[in-house]
């Protein structure tokens, strides 16, 4: 059972962060940031060279101790949880990161089934069926599932990846420049693919990204992080004017 209230469940935004420091030694990373991340929203994250958008992910992911401020994910302050509660969080978030991060020893397969071992009791046959649907949802061919990292393509791993981040059926999921190393053509792929897998299990998506045509295509915001902090904040087209 969970520990978290029920209320606080349904109402309280998927991300929301108060006052954020960052800082390494006597460089600030991030200093007093705000930023909400409104529930079914897809969020784009950009900012230039230095500006922390990759220690603001980790931030949130708990990868990294911040020095102050309160990060809450779905209502949790993630500083205070408890291990349970941190679980509890996991178990309802998927992450992509830029890589794939997909274990080179186990196939497409297995890799998508490590979080249903993780943080469920199911069965094997049970976690390879929903991993094989998993599969499908990310638009990788069923005959991939016995084929090892090394033999997939660029863009066959950034999906195998986004079918491990959906083995749990989050509500929150977060992609680390998602299209990154892909043309052109792959990438307007992933762009759709993403924006209908939002629509139709109503995730709310934190997306750090560099691609403009990610930015106008598939985001709800985009939030801009400059001078140590979240300078903006609105579609993409209202930022441009």
């Amino acid at each position: 059972m969970s520990e978290f209230d029920p209320h606080t469940r349904d109402s309280a935004p998927p991300i929301e962060i108060r006052g954020l420091v960052n800082q390494f030694g006597d460089r600030v990373i991030h200093q007093d940031l705000d930023l909400t991340v409104e529930r079914g929203k897809i969020l784009g994250v950009v900012g230039g060279s230095g500006s922390g958008k990759t220690v603001l992910l980790k931030s949130i992911l708990g990868l990294l101790r911040f020095k102050s401020g309160q990060i809450k994910i779905f209502g949790q302050d993630i500083a205070t949880a408890s291990k349970r509660q941190k679980l509890d969080v996991q178990s309802r978030s998927g992450v992509l990161f830029q890589s794939g991060a997909l274990f080179s020893s186990l196939t497409v397969l297995e890799n998508i089934m490590v979080p249903m071992a993780e943080f469920t009791k199911l069965n094997r046959r049970e976690s390879k069926r929903i991993g094989l649907l998993k599969m499908s949802l990310a638009g990788l061919p069923l005959n991939a599932a016995d084929l090892m990292p090394s033999e997939l393509s660029g863009g066959m791993i950034k999906r195998a990846a986004l079918a491990r981040s959906l083995a749990l059926d989050p509500e929150l999921l977060f992609l680390d420049e998602p299209t990154a190393g892909l043309d052109p053509i792959s990438a307007a792929a992933f762009d759709t693919l993403i924006k209908e897998l939002a629509s139709s299990l109503g995730l709310t998506v934190f997306m750090i990204t560099h691609d403009l045509d990610s930015l106008y295509t598939i985001t709800d915001e985009v939030a801009v992080l400059a001078d140590k902090h979240v300078v903006a904040k609105a579609p993409a087209l209202e930022l441009e004017n």
